[in-house]
C-alpha cells in the first residue's frame, strides 16, 4: 500500500495538468513509510509518450531528501493520452524493485492515478491510501 499525503497527491495531479500535452516526471519522498514530499523534475524529452529525467535534478532531489531525513519511495510520471498502466518502456526502465512507480493518466476528464511495484518485469498493482497532512 502506497500512503501519500493529500497535499502531495494534489500537487502531482496539478503537475500532470500543467505539463500537458507532454509527460511530466518526478520523485516522491517518504518519512516513516508515508509520502510527504514531491520533487518535480524536468522531462528532457518534452514528449507526450516518453520522458527522461535530468540527471543533475535527480541528484539534487536525492541529496535534498537525505538532508531532510526522507527516503526516495517512488518515481512518478504522467500519461497524457493513455491509461494509468506501465507501458513496455516503463517496465523495461523500472530498475529499482524497492520503489513504487506512480502513473497519472490524463486521458479522461478526471485524472486517474495508480501505483505499481515492478520487479524483474513483473507488474503488481499497489493500492494507494491518501492521508490528510495533519495525521501522524
Amino acid at each position: 500500500m502506497l500512503q501519500i499525503s493529500k497535499n502531495v497527491f494534489e500537487l502531482i495531479t496539478q503537475h500532470a495538468q500543467k505539463g500537458l500535452p507532454h509527460e511530466v516526471c518526478g520523485y516522491l519522498a517518504a518519512k516513516d513509510g508515508r509520502i510527504i514530499a514531491h520533487y518535480e523534475l524536468t522531462n528532457m524529452d518534452a514528449s507526450a509518450d516518453h520522458f527522461s529525467m535530468k540527471p543533475e535534478e535527480q541528484f539534487a532531489a536525492v541529496k535534498d531528501m537525505r538532508r531532510k531525513g526522507l527516503k526516495l519511495a517512488a518515481s512518478y510520471h504522467s500519461h497524457p493520452e493513455t491509461p494509468a498502466r506501465p507501458s513496455e518502456e516503463d517496465i523495461k526502465l523500472a530498475y529499482d524493485p524497492e520503489i513504487s512507480y506512480v502513473i497519472i493518466s490524463m486521458a479522461e476528464r478526471e485524472p486517474d492515478i495508480k501505483s505499481f511495484r515492478i520487479q524483474k518485469k513483473e507488474v503488481i498493482v499497489e493500492g494507494i491510501e491518501i492521508f490528510n497532512d495533519g495525521e501522524n
